[in-house]
C-alpha cells in the first residue's frame, strides 16, 4: 500500500478558510469555520476546533490543542500600533480553551507574544501584545494580562484575576482568583487580593511540585524575614543572604526582588 499523501495526513473541514500559503503540519484537525491566515504556521498533530481564527505572522507548536472561538495571533489593542510585522508564538502541547484570545506583539515591545510548552489556558483567557509567557503556566477562566508582561515558569493566575501592564509573575507564583495585580508578584509565593498582597510560601503548589522540605523551610523562613519580621526589603534581603546558605530558590527570591523595575508586592 502506498504511503498516504500529505493532504491525507490532515483533517481539514470544508467549510474552513486556510490561506494556500498557510504552513499546516501532519495529523492536523481543522474544524468547521476556522480561519487561518497567509503567514500561519501550524505543527504536527494541532487540533484547532470550529470557529477558530489565526492570523497574522503566527506559529502553533505541535500537538497542541485551541477549542472552539479562540483568536491568535490578532492585531493588538494598542492606538500605537500601526501594522508594523511583529509575531505571536505558542509552543508545544498547550490546551488553549474557549474564547481565549492572544494578540500578537507591537514594534515598541520587542515585536513578539510567546506562549511557551505545555500552559493551560482555561475559557476566555486574555494575552495581550508582548506578554511572555513560560512553559507549564495555568491561566484560569478570564484571567487577563495586559501588555509586556512577563510569566515565569509554573505560575497560576486564578479566575478574573488581571494583571497590570509590566509587571512580572514569579516561577511557581500562585496568584489567587478575582486578584488585581499591579506590581510584581514574587515567585513560589501566593498573592491575592484587589490591591494584591503577598502571604507567603505557596506551601500546597510547591509541595505538588515535588520540591524538598529543606527547599520548603528555607523559602518559609526567607518569607518570614521578608514579610513579618518587621525589617525593611534591604534588611531582609541581607539577613536571607547571613542566614540562608546555597538555596538556589532563595537567591532566585532576592534576584527578582532586587530586579525588579514595578517594585514587588508584599
Amino acid at each position: 500500500m502506498s504511503a498516504p499523501s500529505i493532504q491525507q495526513s490532515r483533517q481539514i473541514h470544508p467549510s474552513a478558510v486556510v490561506s494556500p500559503n498557510a504552513q499546516i503540519g501532519d495529523d492536523c484537525i481543522i474544524g468547521p469555520y476556522v480561519v487561518i491566515g497567509d503567514s500561519v504556521v501550524i505543527g504536527d498533530k494541532v487540533r484547532i476546533d470550529s470557529h477558530c481564527v489565526i492570523d497574522g505572522r503566527t506559529t502553533i507548536g505541535d500537538e497542541s490543542h485551541i477549542y472552539p472561538f479562540v483568536s491568535i495571533g490578532l492585531p493588538p489593542q494598542d492606538l500605537k500600533f500601526a501594522g508594523e510585522e511583529t509575531e505571536t508564538v505558542v509552543g508545544r502541547r498547550n490546551r488553549i480553551r474557549e474564547f481565549t484570545t492572544i494578540h500578537r506583539g507591537t514594534k515598541g515591545g520587542g515585536g513578539i507574544t510567546r506562549l511557551g510548552d505545555d500552559c493551560f489556558l482555561m475559557a476566555q483567557a486574555h494575552v495581550a501584545h508582548d506578554c511572555l509567557i513560560g512553559n507549564s503556566v495555568i491561566m484560569a477562566n478570564a484571567a487577563t494580562l495586559a501588555g509586556h508582561v512577563i510569566v515565569e515558569d509554573g505560575a497560576n493566575i486564578g479566575a478574573y484575576s488581571g494583571v497590570h501592564q509590566f509587571c512580572r509573575i514569579g516561577r511557581e507564583a500562585y496568584v489567587g482568583g478575582y486578584s488585581v495585580v499591579v506590581k510584581d508578584a514574587l515567585p513560589f509565593a501566593l498573592t491575592v487580593g484587589n490591591h494584591a498582597k503577598c502571604y507567603g510560601l505557596n506551601k500546597v503548589g510547591m509541595r505538588r511540585r515535588g520540591y524538598s522540605k529543606e527547599t520548603l523551610d528555607s523559602l518559609h523562613h526567607a518569607f518570614y524575614l521578608l514579610l513579618s519580621a518587621k525589617l525593611n526589603t534591604s534588611q531582609a534581603i541581607d539577613r536571607m543572604r547571613a542566614e540562608i546558605d546555597n538555596v538556589t530558590e532563595v537567591d532566585e527570591l532576592i534576584k527578582f526582588i532586587e530586579s525588579s523595575q514595578r517594585g514587588a508586592v508584599k
